[in-house]
C-alpha cells in the first residue's frame, strides 16, 4: 500500500486509524506532515471519502502550501481528488463568499485588510493617541477579544477575572474596541469585515441557518486540523459548526509546543479531545527524524522539568539520527562579547562549509538583535532578519536618528554634555520612559530606542571624545552598511518566528533570567513561565545537529554583571562545559588607580590612560606612529572613520603601557571583547615588533 511507504509503525497506526475522530500527538521532528497527508490519501484510496470532500486546515499559507504540494505528490490534485488544504481565515473567506448572499441577502461586505484608520478614529473619540505604536497595540487587543470569543460588553470583565495586562485602561479599550464594531456597519447595512470576522460571521451563519449547514455539511465530509494546539477559541468555533453532530476529524499537534496563549491560543481542545470524543484513536510520534540524539536529549530534559496539565502530555523523542556534538554552553561578559563570540563560530561553520542559509541565531526578542546585526556586519556576514526588521530599519530606529541628526545641527547644546545622557533626553519625546510601558508595540519601541542608547555607551567607551554628530555619523555609516542586496544569509530570527522552520546549526542567544523567561511571564503566573519554557523547547527542536546556547552577564560591554543564567538551564549545563570568558571587569564601586602613582583616577581620559595627567608619560613615539598608521589603514579597508577602530587615546594608552599579551591589552579600558577579537593580535604582533 503506496500510502504506508516509508513510514513508522506510529505513523502507520496513524494512517489506518479508522474514519473517525483520531487525535495524533506528534513531536517536533516527527514526520507529523507527513503522515496526516499519508492518512488523507489512504481514506481516499480505499474509498471512505472523496478528495474533494476533504479540507484540510492549518495556521499559516507556508504549512498549507506545503500540505499541498505533498497531496499533489500523491496523486491528490485531479477533478474529484483535489484535496482543500488552507488556512482557517482562507477557507472562512471562501465559505462566506457563497453563503453569504443566501444568509444575509442584498447587503454587502468587504474585507477590511487594514483596520489602522478604523481603530484611528475609534481611538481617537476615545481620547487616546493615535501613534502607530498605539494603534497596533489597539488592534492586536481587539483581535485577542474576537480570537477568544469576547465581545464589548464583556471585555472589562474578562480582563479583570483572566488578570491580562492591557495597552491602557481596560474601559478605554473597550471604548475603542466598540467604536471600532460600530463603524464597520454602514446605514445601508453594508458591513467591512476583518479577518477574525471571517471566522466569527462564517459560524454564526452555519449556526443560526441549518439549510446552508447542510449544504456545507454534504460538500465536506472530513475534516484535518494541523498544530491543534494553537486553536482558538474563534476558530474552534467555526470548526465546531463545519462539524455539526459529526466525527470524522483528524487533529495533529503537540501541547509542549504551545507558545500563542497571547494571541488567544488555548491547548485545552486538544487535551480535552478524548474526553470529548471517548472513542477516539489517539497515536504517539516520538521518533524524531529531525536532530541528533544529543539534541534531542537535551531537548527532552528541558521539558521535563515542565509543570502543569500541558506538561503531562509531554513526549519521550527519540532521535533517529547518527549521533553529533554535544550542545555547547556558553556565558560571556556581555552581549557584544556573546555576538562576537557567536559569529567567530558561525564563521568558522562557513570555513567548513555549511551553508550560511543553514544556520540561525534565536533570541526571545527582537531588540536583542541588534548586537548579532553588528557582530555579522563587522565579520563580513550576510544576515537576513526573520519575523521583524533589521535594527536600522526599523521605524523608531529611523525616527530617533532624525531626531539625533536634529538635534546635532543645533548650536545650543552644552559642549562638556554627557553624550549617552544627551542621546536619552532626544529619545524621551519618542517613547524611551524611565520604566518599561505596557503594551506589547510600546514595549517593542522602547527596547529598540533603549538598545539605542547602550550603542551609545559602548561606542563612548570606545571612543571617549565622540560628539553628537560623530554618533550621528556613526549610526549613518552602520545604517547604510546594512542594506546590502537581498542575499542568502544567516537567519536572525525571534524563537516565536522560528516555529516550523529548522537548520543545520541553532545558536540559541541571550538565555538569561527575564529574557527567558521573558520579566512579564516572571512576574505573571506560573503558567505564563511554562510557557516560556515551551518557547525554550521549541528553539532547542529548531536544531538538526549543531546547537549552541549562550547567555551574557551584563548588557554593556564592559557593564555591571547583573544577569543570571536562565532558571531553564538548571541541570543542563554540563559541570564541566567550558564558559567563553575574556577577563574580570573592574567590580563596580571600585575605581582604577594611576600606574606611577597609585592615586584613584577621576575622569574619563586618566581612566583610559591609567594615570593621572600630570603624572611622567613613558610614551613610545615609534610605537604611537606605527600604531596610528596601522590604524589609518583598517579604517581605509573598513570604510570607516579612523576613531571607530580605535580613539588617539586608546592608541597613546597602547603606546605608554606596551601590553605583551592579551590580559595586559584588556586591561586598557575600551578594549572589550569585540575589538580584542578583531584586532587583538595585530596591535600585540605591532608592539612585540616595535619594542623588542
Amino acid at each position: 500500500m503506496r500510502s504506508l511507504d516509508g513510514l513508522d509503525p506510529e505513523q502507520q497506526a496513524a494512517v489506518l486509524a479508522p474514519r473517525g475522530p483520531v487525535c495524533v500527538l506528534a513531536g517536533a521532528g516527527t514526520g507529523k506532515t507527513r503522515t496526516i497527508t499519508r492518512r488523507i490519501a489512504h481514506l481516499v484510496g480505499e474509498g471512505h471519502v472523496r478528495g474533494d470532500q476533504v479540507l484540510a486546515v492549518t495556521f499559516t499559507a507556508r504549512a498549507a502550501g506545503e500540505m499541498r504540494g505533498r497531496l499533489r505528490s500523491l496523486g491528490l490534485s485531479g477533478s474529484g481528488n483535489a484535496v482543500q488544504a488552507m488556512t482557517f481565515h482562507a477557507a472562512a473567506m471562501r465559505q462566506l463568499r457563497y453563503f453569504w448572499p443566501q444568509a444575509v441577502g442584498s447587503s454587502r461586505w468587504e474585507l477590511l485588510d487594514n483596520k489602522f484608520p478604523v481603530v484611528s478614529r475609534a481611538a481617537r473619540r476615545a481620547g487616546l493617541d493615535t501613534s502607530t505604536e498605539t494603534l497596533r497595540d489597539l488592534s492586536s487587543e481587539i483581535e485577542w477579544a474576537k480570537a477568544s470569543l469576547i465581545g464589548v460588553d464583556d471585555y472589562v470583565t474578562e480582563v479583570g477575572k483572566r488578570r491580562r495586562e492591557t495597552p491602557f485602561p481596560a474601559e478605554k479599550v473597550a471604548a475603542v474596541y466598540a467604536g471600532y464594531e460600530a463603524a464597520k456597519v454602514s446605514p445601508d447595512g453594508d458591513q467591512l469585515l476583518d479577518f477574525d470576522d471571517l471566522l466569527l460571521v462564517t459560524a454564526g451563519i452555519l449556526g443560526d441557518n441549518a439549510a446552508l449547514a447542510e449544504v456545507f455539511r454534504d460538500r465536506y465530509r472530513c475534516f484535518v486540523v494541523d498544530e491543534y494546539q494553537d486553536v482558538t477559541p474563534a476558530q474552534q468555533s467555526l470548526l465546531d459548526a463545519w462539524l455539526g453532530n459529526r466525527d470524522d476529524l483528524t487533529v495533529v499537534g503537540d501541547a509542549n509546543q504551545t507558545i500563542y496563549t497571547f494571541t488567544g491560543a488555548s491547548p485545552r481542545y486538544l487535551l480535552d479531545f478524548t474526553r470529548r470524543f471517548p472513542e477516539a484513536h489517539l497515536v504517539r510520534l516520538e521518533r524524531d527524524y529531525r536532530s541528533t540524539p544529543q539534541v534531542v536529549s537535551l531537548a527532552n530534559r528541558a521539558i521535563g522539568a515542565a509543570r502543569g496539565r500541558v506538561a503531562g502530555t509531554r513526549l519521550a523523542l527519540v532521535g533517529q539520527r547518527p549521533p553529533g556534538p554535544e550542545p555547547e554552553f556558553a556565558e560571556y561578559d556581555d552581549e557584544p562579547a556573546e555576538a562576537a563570540a557567536v559569529a567567530k563560530r558561525i564563521k568558522r561553520l562557513l570555513e567548513q562549509g555549511v551553508p550560511a542559509s543553514e544556520i540561525a541565531i534565536l533570541y526571545r526578542v527582537n531588540a536583542q538583535a541588534q548586537a548579532h546585526e553588528d557582530a555579522l556586519t563587522a565579520a563580513g556576514i550576510a544576515y537576513q532578519v526573520r519575523g521583524g526588521e533589521a535594527f536600522f530599519q526599523r521605524a523608531e530606529i529611523r525616527q530617533a536618528m532624525r531626531a539625533l541628526q536634529s538635534a546635532a545641527g543645533r548650536d545650543d547644546l552644552p559642549a562638556d554634555a554627557d553624550l549617552p545622557t544627551l542621546v536619552r533626553a532626544v529619545l524621551v519625546p519618542l517613547g524611551l520612559t524611565d520604566s518599561e510601558p505596557a503594551g506589547t508595540q510600546a514595549k517593542q519601541r522602547w527596547e529598540s530606542l533603549r538598545a539605542l542608547v547602550t550603542l551609545t555607551e559602548d561606542l563612548v567607551v570606545d571612543v571617549p571624545e565622540l560628539t553628537l554628530p560623530g554618533l550621528v555619523d556613526e549610526l549613518s555609516a552602520r545604517a547604510q552598511a546594512r542594506h546590502p542586496p537581498t542575499v542568502q544569509g544567516v537567519t536572525l530570527s525571534s524563537l516565536h518566528a522560528a516555529k516550523g522552520l529548522e537548520w543545520d546549526a541553532v545558536f540559541l542567544a541571550g538565555v538569561t533570567d527575564g529574557s527567558l523567561p521573558i520579566n512579564q511571564a516572571i512576574n505573571g503566573s506560573d503558567e505564563d513561565v511554562e510557557e516560556e519554557r515551551r518557547l525554550f523547547y521549541v528553539g532547542i527542536t529548531r536544531a538538526r545537529g549543531i546547537l549552541h546556547i549562550s547567555w551574557a552577564l551584563a548588557r554593556a560591554e564592559g557593564g555591571r554583571k547583573s544577569r543570571r543564567r536562565s532558571r531553564f538551564l538548571i541541570g543542563l549545563v554540563p559541570d564541566d562545559s567550558p564558559a567563553s570568558r575574556i577577563a574580570e571587569p573592574t567590580k563596580p564601586g571600585r575605581r582604577p588607580r594611576c600606574r606611577v602613582c597609585g592615586k584613584q583616577l577621576i575622569g574619563k581620559t586618566p581612566s583610559l590612560l591609567g594615570r593621572c595627567e600630570d603624572c611622567p608619560s613613558d610614551l613610545d613615539e615609534e610605537l604611537l606612529v606605527a600604531l596610528k598608521e596601522w590604524r589609518r589603514t583598517q579604517a581605509a579597508e573598513q570604510k570607516v572613520p579612523a576613531f571607530v577602530v580605535f580613539s588617539d587615546n586608546t592608541l597613546i594608552a597602547i603606546a605608554e603601557q606596551k601590553p605583551s599579551d592579551v590580559a595586559g591589552l584588556v586591561a586598557i579600558p575600551g578594549i572589550g571583547a569585540k575589538k580584542l577579537d578583531q584586532y587583538g593580535e595585530m596591535v600585540l604582533g605591532l608592539v612585540a615588533d616595535t619594542v623588542r
